[in-house]
């Protein structure tokens, strides 16, 4: 059984997974016409070496035709160890050993659920799929099994967490920084600055989120409404996001100093 936290957590994936059962994610888990349903000892025969039948390799219990990039896969090459089996684990961990390459996901991340989300489109799109591994993601009738329905509800819930999060960097650009023993420590703000292109400059400010053990530097517009104004509320103070109850000037840095310095 996976086990990814509180009762919240459970709730909310609950909710997730039961969408996924209606509208799953983009075809990848949708039935197709003439797909191979193996056991793992099937699978094990597909290792790329001499006399075995092909070679092959699952994610999250799909199976992958990667013939093509035998290079890669074929016995004795740097990821051979996952032919002829499903290793979804170590696409994740790096872990090249008996051990790490298992299909056991259940305490893995969100961040690292998107990951492996990441790997099965390098999959569906460069190889062919030929089948599923009857085991842990799917059944012997070959639908998902519970198991790979928390998975999809992880990836779904990480995939609004990380469009929360470029919203969040839109709106709160992280600062440029740099530290010398020397000088100290450096702080500005640019229109490109936090990797994020934009029409205002902003000034540097601490931004405290929920949970996180320190502030981390931000840019933060001047002018204008603020990011979180209603549209029908067309009154403002003409300060951007200076005023949200998350930031805080630094002190000793001028309060609209685009630039903030810190001698050792």
């Amino acid at each position: 059984m996976l086990r990814w936290g509180g009762r919240g957590l459970w709730l909310g994936l609950a909710v997730v997974a039961a969408a996924v059962m209606v509208a799953r994610l983009p075809g990848w888990w949708s039935p197709r016409a003439g797909f191979r349903l193996l056991i793992p000892e099937d699978l094990a025969r597909y290792r790329g070496g001499a006399g075995d039948p092909g070679l092959y390799l699952a994610l999250l219990g799909r199976v992958y035709d990667v013939s093509s990039g035998r290079k890669h896969y074929e016995p004795g090459a740097h990821y051979s160890g996952f032919a002829g089996r499903d290793a979804s684990r170590a696409f994740v961990t790096g872990d090249y050993s008996e051990a790490g390459l298992v299909d056991d996901i259940s305490d893995l991340s969100f961040s690292e659920m998107l990951t492996l989300q990441n790997w099965l489109s390098f999959y569906e799109k460069n190889y062919e799929f030929v089948g599923r591994v009857v085991g842990r993601f799917y059944g012997e009738d070959g639908l998902p099994t519970p198991e790979l329905t928390q998975v999809e509800a992880m990836i779904t819930k990480g995939l609004e967490a990380n469009k929360q999060e470029v919203k969040e960097k839109q709106k709160f650009p992280p600062c440029n920084a740099e530290w010398s023993s020397a000088r100290g420590s450096r702080f500005w703000c640019s229109q490109k600055s936090g990797g994020v292109s934009r029409d205002w400059i902003g000034v540097p400010r601490k931004l405290y989120k929920p949970g996180a053990k320190e502030p981390h530097c931000v840019c933060v517009r001047t002018t204008g409404p603020p990011s979180d104004q209603v549209p029908d509320n067309p009154a403002h103070r003409n300060r951007g996001d200076l005023d949200h109850p998350n930031l805080e000037e630094y002190a000793g840095c001028p309060s609209l100093a685009i630039t903030c310095s810190f001698p050792p």
